[in-house]
């Protein structure tokens, strides 16, 4: 480790330690187990060489910091950079695993992606996926750090908001197989356009394997552009049948998933997909080109399909006895919030949208929240609640599109605002109606997981 890192190994007393094999790597000191290693990182809020003490009576093996401890009960390493040395670590690690990995990065999508091919793969192999969100530059790392010899294969989340952060991910990761879902409106305060989202993901093929596999979606206009790189050509997964992996005859089954064809250069079959939203058949096209790619049968991936499951936070449903949630907060961007509001309209009772603003979004932020509002009053909702300063803008939009509805017309929307959490968590119980079908979606940062949770009790 010391070597990978550059760092200078201190072991002087604990020598018979340092020959030793860790047995985990973290940043956490409550997640140290006994002959783990601890890297001390200096955060926002706290700072791990405080716990220094504390890990090395857990049991730690030994500790990577920035600063000579006081009193250190163990081995440490001494590196200029903490995290610098986990990233450093990480990529040393992965050139030593022979286990394939699938990096899966894109603008909506990444984590139901993610789940739907590591759900196929592991009607094979077993595996390791990406937990929560740790698909950044500290969470890829400490996610490859838990790879083991029992696992067989790797599906790895791989998030960026600025350029060149792929660039680094895509040297730790070094995928075999490259999955990109699509290039939507997100994170355009640091990338501006999309064509500049396109440069900043496609920075996932630098580090890539000499013989990778690239699987993008072919409908999205952006990524249909990209013929080669480095030698390789995509295949492409979309629902046009000039895709490679296309899906017809598709049958919205609302919030209890969608039924579809899918066929493949090796043969159709009946896909069961029981996540909501018509959008998650793409996701079962990217686990079915990369299942058949490592050589998974279509039974196989028929059952890796039908048996995915929801991730808190993204599109997740919830049925409680007098109401269902749609529980969508982890995050938002113009894309998927339109494809939430989709599946919201799907629903058979009366159906909420509670909105929060969406960050990131640069110069057009003000534009690109009018014009979800304006999306939402096409009949997608009949109770739409904004929360947030940006989300009064969605609102007015709603409200000024409704202006030119004829009167004749059965589309009856109410529109709510709320400044802040506390004001909407106030205003709900007399907002709400039993048998509600409520959907909750927002950037992260806007903390919707509380109204969910609120909701709930």
């Amino acid at each position: 480790m010391a070597a990978a890192c550059n760092g200078i190994l201190h072991s002087r007393g604990y020598e018979e330690q340092v020959e030793k094999r860790a047995g985990s790597v973290v940043i956490d000191s409550r997640e140290i187990e006994k002959d783990g290693v601890f890297i001390a990182v200096k955060g926002e809020r706290t700072d791990g060489h405080g716990y220094i003490a504390q890990v090395f009576e857990k049991g730690a093996l030994g500790v990577i910091c920035e600063r000579v401890p006081e009193n250190a009960a163990g081995p440490f390493i001494l590196v200029k950079n903490s995290l610098q040395a986990l990233k450093d670590i990480a990529e040393c690690y992965r050139r030593v695993l022979r286990i394939p990995f699938v990096g899966i990065t894109g603008s909506v999508g990444k984590t139901s992606t993610k789940e739907f091919i590591a759900s196929v793969l592991s009607q094979k192999f077993r595996v390791l996926k990406t937990a929560g969100n740790y698909n950044n530059e500290i969470g890829l790392p400490l996610t490859m750090m838990k790879i083991r010899p029992q696992h067989e294969a790797a599906a790895l989340e791989m998030g960026i908001s600025e350029f060149g952060e792929m660039h680094r991910l895509s040297r730790i990761a070094r995928p075999d197989i490259c999955v990109i879902t699509n290039i939507g409106q997100c994170h355009l305060e640091n990338l501006h356009t999309r064509d500049g989202i396109l440069k900043a993901k496609s920075e996932i093929f630098d580090y890539m394997s000499p013989q990778a596999h690239i699987f993008l979606n072919g409908d999205d206009d952006k990524l249909s552009t990209v013929q080669e790189v480095k030698g390789i050509r995509p295949v492409f997964f979309g629902l046009s049948s000039r895709n490679a992996y296309y899906a017809d005859e598709i049958e919205n089954r609302g919030l209890f998933g969608t039924c579809c064809r899918i066929h493949t250069p090796q043969g159709d079959f009946e896909a069961q997909i029981p996540l909501p939203g018509s959008h998650m058949v793409y996701n079962a096209l990217a686990a079915t080109a990369v299942g058949m790619s490592m050589g998974i049968g279509i039974e196989q991936i028929q059952a890796g399909i039908v048996s995915v499951k929801p991730v808190g936070g993204r599109s997740n449903i919830i049925r409680l006895e007098d109401r269902t949630i749609i529980d969508d907060c982890y995050n938002a961007n113009p894309v998927s919030v339109r494809a939430a509001l989709d599946l919201l309209s799907s629903a058979a009772t009366r159906r909420v949208a509670i909105l929060g603003d969406m960050f990131e979004l640069g110069d057009k932020e003000r534009e690109l929240h009018r014009e979800i509002g304006v999306y939402a009053a096409q009949g997608k909702c009949d109770l739409l609640i904004g929360v947030g300063k940006l989300t009064d803008e969605m609102c007015e939009a709603a409200r000024e599109s409704l202006k030119d509805v004829p009167h004749s017309s059965d589309r009856k929307l109410r529109i709510v605002h709320f400044d802040t959490l506390e004001e909407l968590e106030n205003g709900l119980p007399s907002i709400l109606k039993p048998e509600d079908t409520v959907l909750v979606k927002a950037s992260h940062g806007m903390g919707l997981a509380h109204v969910v949770e609120f909701l709930r009790a």
